[in-house]
């Protein structure tokens, strides 16, 4: 899948990296690419008219789900493989000798007021979906389509999510100095995790 050349000494570097600065450096790759969502996500019509707490809450809850499709294209599970920036590393490398817990990797939210509007916003996008996605993409299997087969995926990647969060806690209880990107802070707070357990 992946045809760059290896850059040994970047290779190298990742691999040295401790627990701590990967978290910062995958932090900081995570915000840039949520950046990315939020921007892309007020270019969907009718979302900049709802609330300013809906849409707050619609990206906190959504943003890594969102991330995580994005991030599926840069990993090679044939080869072991995933492209982190630009440099191919081994999936076992980057997580040598971090937290064994962290490797083991639709419109309801809990909070939202607007609930009408974004169900029509919903429902108008995942019409455009479905037609672009029918008119280029044949079935997966008898009449399952390749949108049935992503949004059968929804509560795997809430899964995740959610353990991203749950690894996220404990990172800063472990490491309550580090700082991370004003975003990602403010997406991945602990009202986050409330938010994704009690919704």
């Amino acid at each position: 899948m992946f045809r760059k050349p290896q850059d040994v000494s970047k290779l190298l570097y990742y691999s040295s990296m401790t627990y701590e600065e990967m978290w910062l450096d995958c932090a900081d790759k995570l915000t840039g690419m949520i950046q990315n969502i939020i921007e892309f996500a007020k270019l969907i019509p009718g979302f900049m008219k709802l609330t300013q707490d809906d849409q707050i809450l619609l990206l906190k809850s959504g943003s890594f789900e969102l991330a995580i499709v994005r991030l599926s294209r840069l990993i090679d599970i044939n080869r072991d493989q995933v492209l982190y920036g630009d440099v191919v590393l081994p999936i076992r490398e980057c997580v040598h000798a971090r937290d064994p817990r962290d490797v083991a990797l639709v419109v309801e939210r809990h909070g939202v007021r607007g609930n009408p509007e974004i169900q029509c916003l919903f429902n108008m996008s995942m019409a455009a979906i479905r037609h672009e996605i029918e008119s280029n993409h044949g079935p997966v299997k008898g009449d399952v389509t390749v949108l049935d087969t992503l949004l059968n995926k929804i509560p795997n990647y809430r899964e995740l999510a959610l353990m991203h969060l749950e690894a996220l806690c404990r990172f800063k209880a472990a490491h309550p100095h580090h700082v991370f990107p004003a975003l990602y802070k403010e997406l991945f707070s602990l009202d986050s995790v409330l938010d994704y357990t009690h919704g």
